[in-house]
C-alpha cells in the first residue's frame, strides 16, 4: 500500500464556529485568481454560485481584511480577486500544507504504515456468524 493511500490529514482554520480556511475554501481562492470571478470558479469546481459566494462570504467575514474583492457590473456576479490579505492568507495556508506533508510523510508514518494491514479484518459480528450454525435469538436475530 502507497503511504499516501493510509494518511489524510486536512488544515482547517477555525474563527469561532465558522471554518475560516480549509483545503476546499483554498481550492475556491485559486480558482477565483484563475477565472477571474466567483461565478467562473463556481463552474470550474463544478460547484453551484451560490454555494461559492457563501463560501467567499464565511471567509471575507473571518478575516481581518476580506480575501476577495469583487466589483459587480460586467457579469452575474462581476469581477473578482484576491485582495493583498486573500494573496497573503492563500500562501501561508499552501506553505503550511506543504510542511505537514513533508512532516507526515517521513519516517513516522512509514513506521506506522508497518503495522497497518492492507484492509480491515471482518467484523467480529460477522466472524461469530459465519462460524456457528444460526440459532434462535442469536446475533442473526437481533436485526
Amino acid at each position: 500500500m502507497a503511504e499516501a493511500d493510509s494518511l489524510k490529514l486536512k488544515i482547517q482554520l477555525l474563527c469561532g464556529e465558522e471554518i475560516a480556511m480549509g483545503p476546499g475554501k483554498a481550492d475556491l481562492l485559486d480558482a477565483i485568481v484563475a477565472q477571474g470571478s466567483i461565478s467562473g470558479a463556481a463552474r470550474a469546481m463544478d460547484m453551484r454560485y451560490r454555494r461559492a459566494w457563501l463560501l467567499v462570504d464565511a471567509m471575507n467575514r473571518c478575516w481581518r481584511e476580506p480575501l476577495v474583492e469583487t466589483s459587480p457590473g460586467r457579469a452575474k456576479s462581476g469581477d473578482a480577486r484576491l485582495s493583498d490579505a486573500g494573496r497573503r492568507v492563500l500562501d501561508r495556508y499552501r506553505a503550511l500544507q506543504a510542511a505537514l506533508d513533508n512532516t507526515a510523510h517521513g519516517d513516522l508514518l512509514a513506521g506506522l504504515n508497518a503495522e497497518l494491514r492492507r484492509e480491515p479484518q471482518t467484523p467480529a459480528i460477522k466472524a461469530q456468524a459465519r462460524s456457528s450454525p444460526a440459532r434462535g435469538g442469536g446475533p442473526s436475530a437481533a436485526g
